[in-house]
């Protein structure tokens, strides 16, 4: 658990809206205490994360590679499941999200709400999200399954292979609608400008 996540799709500035957060990835040119290779190399599968006010549900991510390609991407998945559940903070200047989430989000809500983890034995977890604001309605409801126990270990070398075969890598440039890029939006300002001549 953490408090700053990783990934996010908010529409603010937050360090998780980056695809180089310092949270994921480090401190700028040393990449010291970046948390993302750690968790990978210590077999994390579920990264509870707040701050954002809201609720969302990543696909199985590693290192902006995304893996929801397959029938069931959480039984077995080769990276970790990152839950974002912080709507049940405060109501006050909460965010809103982008209109065109990023690959790796699944499940998102803004309503006032809470989640239930239960972890039913080594390899059976379930987690829920209540939508306080819509009188007790699930949002979200989904299982993470490891078919043996000896899934639950570190992530090796065949889990990231079986990630970039499977997966969907986001590069460090790419957008995912053009309302969201910043060079999209400078050739626009540019063309608005040559027109007002």
């Amino acid at each position: 658990m953490g408090h700053r996540p990783m990934y996010c799709s908010d529409f603010d500035g937050d360090d998780c809206t980056k695809y180089e957060s310092i949270i994921r990835t480090g401190l700028p040119l040393t990449h010291g205490y970046g948390l993302e290779k750690l968790f990978y190399e210590y077999g994390v599968d579920i990264e509870l994360w707040a701050h954002e006010h809201s609720y969302e549900r990543l696909w199985p991510v590693y290192n902006r590679t995304v893996y929801n390609g397959t029938h069931l991407p959480y039984t077995n998945p080769p990276a970790p499941v990152h839950i974002i559940t912080g709507s049940a903070g405060c109501r006050e200047n909460t965010d809103v999200f982008v209109e065109h989430p990023p690959p790796w989000s699944a499940v998102r809500s803004t309503d006032y709400g809470f989640g239930i983890m239960r972890i039913y034995n080594s390899t059976h977890l379930n987690f829920k999200e209540i939508n306080v604001a819509q009188g007790g309605t699930e949002d979200d409801d989904f299982w993470v399954v490891k078919t043996s126990e000896k899934h639950h270990r570190p992530f090796k070398h065949r889990d990231l292979k079986k990630l970039r075969t499977y997966g969907t890598h986001v590069p460090d440039k790419y957008c995912h609608h053009h309302s969201h890029c910043p060079m999209e939006k400078k050739k626009k300002r540019t063309r608005r400008q040559q027109h007002h001549f």
